[in-house]
């Protein structure tokens, strides 16, 4: 503001300030003019704040939200769980079934052999039998000139398979034994060799017995089949751990794994059930 005292005989009068544009505007004008300085300060903030808001992250998606995008390729992954233990218990109660029969073998030879290899099996860790398929079988194999490719996930199913085989063998040759020796009796007096009274007479009273354990087995089974992932097989653990990785988020790693296994609970709980009904 400045003060007009040009006219005489009238009181001074404070009159707007204007800035002169032929004189330079000193420290003077900048003090008198309160927006001439509030400018340069907005427009140094804005240059200061302006980056950070271009740089801010954009808002994460929920825990939820990624469950549900990862929720395919995890179910890819679990169905291959599932198929990995319905072969292995496949491959083990065929074999199993075989070698518990010759556990009650006449010859001792047979007998003692079957029960050697069924007690090596029986009490080996899993891992450690998962390894050494892994490892000692080829990865290619010739058969009738023709190259037959082994891959990872098959020998896993035969790794898996030898302890099933064992387990089964025990529960075949313990139901043999459990049955009563009249039935053995009754069977040779109507002339059945000991071949057809296995086969018509024993082998069908055993299936109430095997049952049970045999489910039991099963449910363990599809709950060991996690540790396929170890030796490279594509599975629903290895999914979720793609899945980590990919994510970067920490905060998932508990959610994840829990996810997993309710999918795992969800299919072993109704075996129990369903094996409890049987009994």
């Amino acid at each position: 503001m400045r003060i007009a005292s040009d006219m005489p005989g009238h009181l001074p009068v404070l009159l707007p300030y204007r800035i002169d544009a032929a004189r330079p505007i000193g420290l003077g004008a900048i003090v008198a003019s309160p927006w001439a300085a509030v400018f340069p300060i907005c427009m140094l903030f804005c240059a200061l704040i302006g980056p950070a808001w271009a740089q801010t992250e954009a808002p994460r998606p929920s825990r939820l939200s990624l469950l549900i995008t990862w929720t395919p390729l995890l179910a890819q992954g679990f169905v291959f769980n599932i198929l990995i233990a319905v072969m292995a218990m496949s491959i083990g109660t065929a074999l199993g079934v075989l070698l518990g029969i010759l556990q009650t073998s006449h010859t001792s030879l047979i007998r003692r052999a079957a029960w050697v290899v069924t007690q090596f099996f029986r009490n080996s860790p899993w891992l450690v039998l998962l390894f050494y398929c892994i490892l000692l079988i080829p990865f290619e194999v010739q058969i009738l000139g023709r190259d037959v490719l082994f891959p990872g996930w098959l020998k896993a199913v035969i790794g898996l398979s030898l302890p099933i085989m064992a387990y089964i063998s025990e529960y075949v040759r313990g139901a043999i034994q459990s049955i009563p020796s009249g039935q053995w009796e009754a069977a040779t007096s109507i002339g059945f060799t000991r071949g057809q009274t296995m086969r018509e007479v024993i082998l069908p009273q055993t299936v109430a017995r095997v049952l049970p354990p045999w489910m039991n087995t099963f449910a363990v089974l599809l709950m060991a089949t996690p540790i396929v992932s170890i030796v490279g097989v594509d599975e629903a653990m290895g999914y979720t751990r793609a899945a980590l990785s990919a994510m970067n988020r920490v905060d998932m790693l508990i959610p994840m794994y829990l996810y997993v296994l309710c999918w795992f609970f969800i299919a072993s709980y109704p075996i129990g059930l369903l094996t409890r009904r049987l009994e």
